[in-house]
């Protein structure tokens, strides 16, 4: 028989920037965003942080974030795997960014008190995660990649690739020069 180790508080999450690892200059956090394990989070140069948001460091691992990196409104950040996003990414209002899951331990063991797996996530440089999009355990998005908004991402994706749906799936390569107009198109 498994020993189940009581629940306990994570704490309040009161974002306070002295308790940071590191962090760069014009750290933006909003009202309502919560920060905990903040010795394991090192925050770039001009990073926003969205109102409501949660933070999630772990007692081991790291999580990095670049510089310019803007973290949408009700997002969810957790690090227990370890989480490196790389500098000048968006990422839309309420993304997931996940490193954990919980095992499968048989029919005898519910899901919850299985052993946690974790594995990083790694976000390039220069990439955009679409509002609502989920990252899970493992996964790499490659440099200027594009996720869609609502994506579920199970997969790593290549530097470059637009990738939109659940699971989400590759729709096309961006170019390497902007789209040419006709003169009487606009690009707004």
């Amino acid at each position: 028989m498994r020993t189940v180790t009581p629940f306990r508080s994570h704490g309040t999450g009161t974002p306070d920037p002295t308790r940071l690892r590191a962090h760069g200059q014009s750290l933006v956090i909003e009202p309502g965003a919560l920060i905990f394990h903040p010795e394991n989070i090192r925050l770039g140069e001009n990073v926003y942080i969205g109102h409501n948001a949660i933070i999630k460091g772990y007692h081991r691992n790291e999580m990095t974030v670049g510089d310019n990196v803007w973290i949408g409104q009700g997002c969810f950040l957790h690090a227990a795997g370890g989480l490196t996003i790389g500098s000048n990414v968006g990422i839309g209002p309420n993304v997931s960014i996940i490193t954990s899951l919980h095992g499968e331990e048989g029919r005898t063991v519910p899901i919850l008190f299985s052993d946690l797996k974790m594995a990083p996530v790694i976000i390039g440089a220069d990439s955009d995660i679409g509002v609502g999009a989920t990252i899970l355990p493992g996964v790499m998005i490659g440099k200027g990649a594009l996720v869609g908004a609502g994506a579920v991402v199970t997969h790593d994706i290549p530097d470059y690739a637009v990738v939109a749906g659940s699971p989400a799936r590759l729709l096309r390569m961006r170019p390497e020069q902007p789209k040419q107009l006709l003169p009487h198109q606009t690009s707004g």
